[in-house]
């Protein structure tokens, strides 16, 4: 067997089992100067098995050769030695420690025992500059930078050295449109220097873009490996999900009745600047705009995580008056607030599902102040059913489920609670395409409950989808509010601009007038 013919690495009949199997007669050869894409939908087993090609995890079954010869490393550290690395979700980062530390961690140059600065210091520009990060300090410790930047300097930490595969697990959802193309060059150059890259997303648009082949997972099982120039988006999402997927929903039928959630004047510095609105029963309202036009801030208003400065907040049929100071008291009013950063403040990563579910909860499964277990396993049992949550039982960890599944079980713990309003940031964002129609079918049975759904989405089809109304925020401001039926993409997105263009015209009105 040799590298040019088998691949730079190939993988036979690969499986991995937890508690139940999550991989199963896995076969596939990376080579050399190619870029693998690996896509499928959450819990397909796309980041299991990189894992067990990056030493993260061993195979159940199945053996690997990496260049001809037997591969089976111990460890992550064991893979980077023969050359095999990993670009993760999670980064493998220390923010106390500068960049330049980050970077060099494993190979600090040295003189007579002591760290070598300048360097040090050299070492790290040179390596930041391959990835654009030119104009940071390499002595910036790693937790004072943004999430996008600390995500290159993990992709800056991976070109270091003899790298022959190389695997991107996500790696542009948190980046800017000027990182990913910093990113797309640097892949280009590793191809020109024969790196096998494997690059996983759900992004099909960029898939396309830089993949020549594809490996579709499903359900553990590879349903394809082909030239990625075969396929079309569409055939690509049906592969992944085994079903076709359509352009339009029936959200089922609904009774939109009055409004029980109503915000006047809602008001925070330069981020949200005099907001009104209202949603009604039974309707779904969507929140667009462009990144920083306000959304989150508003939801974290309404929900009470932040102050108001002005404005109110009324619930209820008859609509009342309300005093949401803080999430607390969001809560008791019938407020709940899904997040769009479910790992950082929805989950509990590393407790069981139960667990997870049982916040927020704890009263209804103690008695007498200790928790009922009981209670609690069958409050998670009743929620993995409606929910659809794909795990092996309520005592599975959190952290091992899928990106989709973490999500319904932060839903499901707001079920329990059965609040009035729920307010949703980014609920799809980090989920595949078939896991997305499912939060879409629970968004549908709430409103059908009666209940009053605010949707933030960075996607205005998703909006267009589900909605049946949205409002534009742009610099702060609600521009508009569109109906079903009456919206176009282009409206949307020219309301999206709307602010920034109107606060430019006064800044320059304003500075016009000051000039002599």
């Amino acid at each position: 067997m040799t590298a040019t013919s088998e691949g730079v690495l190939t993988v036979s009949a690969i499986g991995k089992t937890y508690a139940q199997p999550v991989l199963g007669d896995i076969s596939l050869s990376l080579h050399a100067g190619e870029v693998l894409a690996l896509t499928g939908e959450n819990g397909a087993g796309k980041s299991t098995l990189s894992k067990i090609i990056g030493g993260l995890e061993v195979a159940t079954t199945g053996h690997m050769h990496f260049q001809g010869q037997p591969y089976q490393p111990g460890s992550r550290a064991a893979a980077e030695r023969l050359g095999v690395r990993m670009v993760m979700q999670e980064l493998n980062l220390l923010p106390t420690l500068t960049v330049a530390e980050n970077l060099f961690l494993d190979n600090l140059p040295s003189r007579a025992g002591w760290i070598n600065r300048k360097r040090l210091r050299q070492l790290a520009q040179a390596a930041m500059a391959q990835v654009g990060l030119d104009t940071i300090d390499p002595d910036t410790p790693v937790g004072e930078l943004g999430i996008g930047h600390q995500q290159m300097v993990e992709i800056a930490r991976n070109l270091i050295g003899d790298c022959r595969v190389l695997i991107f697990d996500e790696p542009t959802a948190m980046l800017t449109a000027r990182e990913v193309e910093l990113l797309f060059t640097q892949i280009e150059r590793l191809q020109q220097r024969g790196v096998a890259i494997v690059y996983i997303s759900h992004r099909l648009e960029e898939l396309k873009r830089i993949a020549q082949r594809i490996a579709v997972l499903r359900d553990g099982k590879l349903v394809c490996v082909e030239p990625m120039a075969r396929y079309t988006s569409t055939q690509l999402v049906n592969l992944m999900v085994g079903r076709e997927l359509a352009e339009h929903i029936d959200l089922g039928q609904r009774e939109i009745g009055a409004s029980i959630l109503k915000v006047s004047g809602l008001s925070r510095g330069d981020k949200v600047r005099d907001v009104s609105f209202e949603v009604r029963s039974g309707e779904i309202f969507g929140l667009s705009g462009l990144i920083g036009a306000g959304r989150t801030e508003l939801l974290r208003l309404i929900y009470g995580a932040d102050r108001a400065e002005r404005g109110t907040v009324e619930l209820g049929s008859p609509l009342r008056s309300v005093q949401v100071d803080s999430p607390v008291a969001a809560v008791r009013e019938g407020i709940a607030l899904i997040t769009e950063d479910r790992k950082g403040e929805g989950l509990l990563l590393s407790q069981s599902i139960s667990a997870n579910i049982a916040l927020g909860n704890l009263p209804a499964i103690s008695r007498a102040g200790v928790l009922d277990r009981g209670a609690e396993r069958a409050l998670a049992q009743r929620q993995i059913g409606a929910m659809r949550i794909r795990s092996s039982g309520p005592e599975q960890v959190v952290g091992e489920l899928s990106g989709g599944n973490q999500q319904k079980v932060v839903i499901g713990r707001w079920l329990e609670r059965d609040c009035s309003v729920l307010l949703f940031d980014e609920p799809t964002r980090g989920i595949d395409v078939g896991a997305k129609f499912d939060i879409y079918g629970l968004l549908a049975d709430l409103a059908r409950q009666g209940k009053a759904l605010v949707v933030v989405s960075s996607d205005l089809r998703e909006l267009m989808l589900i909605c049946d109304r949205i409002g534009v925020l742009s610099a702060g401001q609600l521009i508009d509010t569109f109906e079903r039926e009456t919206w176009s993409q282009d409206q949307l997105l020219a309301a999206a601009f709307a602010g920034y263009q109107n606060r430019d015209a006064m800044l320059h009105e304003a500075a016009s007038r000051t000039l002599p």
